[in-house]
């Protein structure tokens, strides 16, 4: 029974949205699978990994007849990425096999049951719903994802901290030894709520959201679980559970020590500086004052890496150093000309990164001793 016809890139589409979430080895068989539903020309694509589940939805599917199956979705799409972009695509259900037919190519792949597939159940009860721009969103987890921990003990670190607030929601991320905080207004936002949302599903989002001011992303909250739904895809996840730490109190206040500095020319001075650090030990010494900025690496070798750039900073002088790869993630996930220095004289002091046009991003980095 012939369940799809359409040209290649228009099934490849909605198959690659979801294919990123399928992991390689599974204690599940099944979960190496994308589950097709087709009612009627209503096509169906899902993938789940039990943390988070994508759906998109298409409109090419054939017949009347209700149909489900699932198959290898790896597979599935190697063979769609291998066929000619030039004619049609057909998928045809039969017993317990795929049939993938382009032109003369044709290749039958095994299915399992669409009823053994494991689906996330949704909640009918939702804390907190609203509206906001797709892009605003992908800013707002641009700016801050970097700062989430990889594989921290404290798996509560291990994501994002989404903090809901009447007409704001913000972002924040740490592993520890530094900290990212950005938010934005969304007056369709109305609640007060606090979730932290996993780091694979943060990197899907960035992914599947489009960079259009004009189109929406719907979001509803509720008890250990998060939904996006936005174009032809939903995306709905599990919640991390744990206390994320008070991010208020890591954000200094009071600094007044400051300097404007070129986003650019720091970035390529600092990764100048970092071939000479060593892989364990990235460390990158920053002397400041007499308005200079200077900045200075060294190994195990004897080799030494030193760069100059000038500033507007004539205050007491600063020697500080730090691991260069936090500095370099956050110039090369911000969009700005400018970044803000704000430092103590006191070389245990963390330093604060801001912008000069967004009061809410705030950036905050531990020194290290070298």
């Amino acid at each position: 029974m012939q369940l799809i016809q359409a040209t290649r890139d228009a099934v490849l589409k909605p198959l690659t949205m979801v294919v990123g979430i399928v992991e390689r080895r599974n204690t599940l068989p099944i979960l190496a699978n994308v589950l097709i539903r087709k009612q009627g020309s209503q096509l169906e694509f899902l993938a789940n990994d039990l943390e988070v589940q994508i759906t998109t939805r298409a409109d090419f599917g054939v017949g009347d007849e209700a149909q489900a199956t699932t198959v290898a979705a790896r597979k599935l799409l190697d063979i769609l990425r291998a066929l000619p972009e030039s004619g049609d695509v057909r998928l045809s259900l039969d017993e317990s096999k795929l049939t993938v037919q382009a032109g003369r190519s044709r290749f039958a792949l095994q299915t399992l049951d669409a009823a053994d597939y494991p689906t996330v159940t949704q909640s009918d009860q939702w804390a907190a719903s609203f509206s906001m721009p797709q892009k605003a969103l992908k800013s707002l987890f641009n700016q801050v994802h970097f700062a989430m921990a990889q594989q921290d003990i404290r798996y509560y670190l291990n994501g994002l901290l989404l903090v809901l607030e009447p007409g704001c929601v913000r972002a924040v991320a740490t592993d520890g030894h530094r900290l990212a905080h950005s938010g934005i207004a969304v007056e369709d936002q109305a609640s007060t709520l606090d979730v932290i949302i996993p780091r694979k599903t943060i990197h899907e989002m960035q992914r599947l959201l489009s960079d259009d001011e004009q189109a929406a992303v719907r979001i509803d909250v509720a008890a250990g679980q998060i939904r996006f739904r936005f174009d032809d895809i939903e995306v709905v996840s599990k919640l991390v559970e744990g206390k994320f730490p008070d991010y208020r109190r890591v954000i200094p206040s009071g600094y007044t020590r400051h300097f404007d500095i070129a986003r650019d020319h720091l970035q390529a001075s600092l990764q100048r500086t970092a071939i000479l650090t060593t892989d364990k030990l990235k460390g990158v010494r920053l002397q400041l004052g007499d308005n200079l900025l200077r900045l200075s690496s060294s190994n195990a070798e004897q080799e030494e890496a030193r760069e100059e750039l000038e500033v507007d900073y004539a205050q007491e002088p600063l020697d500080v150093a730090f691991n260069v790869s936090y500095l370099l993630d956050v110039l090369t996930n911000i969009k700005t000309d400018t970044v803000r220095w704000s430092v103590q004289p006191d070389a245990n002091a963390s330093v604060l990164i801001t912008l000069p046009n967004d009061e809410e991003f705030k950036y905050v980095v531990m020194p290290m001793r070298i």
